[in-house]
């Protein structure tokens, strides 16, 4: 819980969710950023247990619709289990990667996400993916870490830092104008903070790269000071075009 609140999300926020549904991971809470109103529909990539998709659900309320997708067997069939436990009717998981969204075109009114994209080798398919099921006029609200200026070498090259949602991050710059270049209007950061180590260093995987560094969470913090967590907006502006490269059908109509 700790771990959570530092990330952004409120006691109220954190008493409203299945307690399976906190791992106390990510890097912010995109849900209180996504400005979601009763009867959308919304698309949570990397869903994990369900902690971001229950708080939307709160939001949509009965008419909306939340739909998580993660790729791991073990989290789709935990955050079903979370929704059926605590009567979750208007949410749904679906097994999948982000850079294949099992999703039909122009689903959502909003898809949000919380330190996932950063792990994919291939963001650009992904904010591709987001423009396909976005409806026109639809929103993208991230949390994520990006990067003022290059990792030093031998944290680039850390398989812990990797999985700790480091060594996967773009540049600052180049992260923008990947989601500008998938067709998105209005990108901009919508606010910005040091990488919340409190909270990073609580993840059995940063543990990890702190060993395998061999350095202290101190002289992680120094290291790392170029790591930025970041809540980033952008629109499917009305009457836009797919890139062609987008344009893909779902199985789940």
């Amino acid at each position: 819980m700790l771990a959570s609140a530092a990330l952004g999300y409120s006691a109220e926020d954190l008493k409203n969710i299945p307690d399976d549904a906190d791992l106390g991971l990510g890097c912010g809470n995109p849900v209180a950023l996504a400005s979601l109103a009763e009867g959308e529909t919304v698309i949570d990539l990397g869903s994990g247990a369900g902690i971001d998709c229950f708080l939307a659900a709160k939001k949509v309320g009965g008419r909306g619709r939340v739909i998580g997708v993660d790729m791991t067997p073990e989290m789709i069939e935990r955050s079903r289990e979370n929704a059926r436990k605590s009567g979750f009717g208007n949410v749904e998981f679906r097994l999948g990667e982000i850079e294949h969204l099992p999703v039909a075109d122009g689903t959502a009114d909003a898809v949000i996400s919380n330190c996932v994209i950063n792990l994919s080798p291939d963001k650009e398919r992904v904010f591709r993916e987001v423009y396909r099921v976005l409806k026109t006029g639809g929103r993208l609200m991230v949390s994520d870490i990006v990067l003022e200026k290059p990792l030093p070498e031998e944290i680039a090259r850390s398989v812990a830092a990797y999985t700790g949602c480091i060594a996967g991050a773009s540049l600052k710059e180049e992260y923008l104008g990947m989601i500008a270049a998938a067709g998105f209007d209005e990108v901009r950061i919508a606010g910005e903070s040091a990488l919340p180590l409190e909270a990073w260093s609580a993840d059995p995987t940063a543990a990890g790269f702190l060993e395998e560094m061999g350095i202290t969470a101190g002289e992680a913090a120094e290291a790392l000071a170029g790591v930025k967590s970041v809540r980033v907006h952008a629109v499917k502006r009305p009457g836009a075009e797919e890139p062609a490269t987008a344009r893909r059908r779902s199985p789940h109509q």
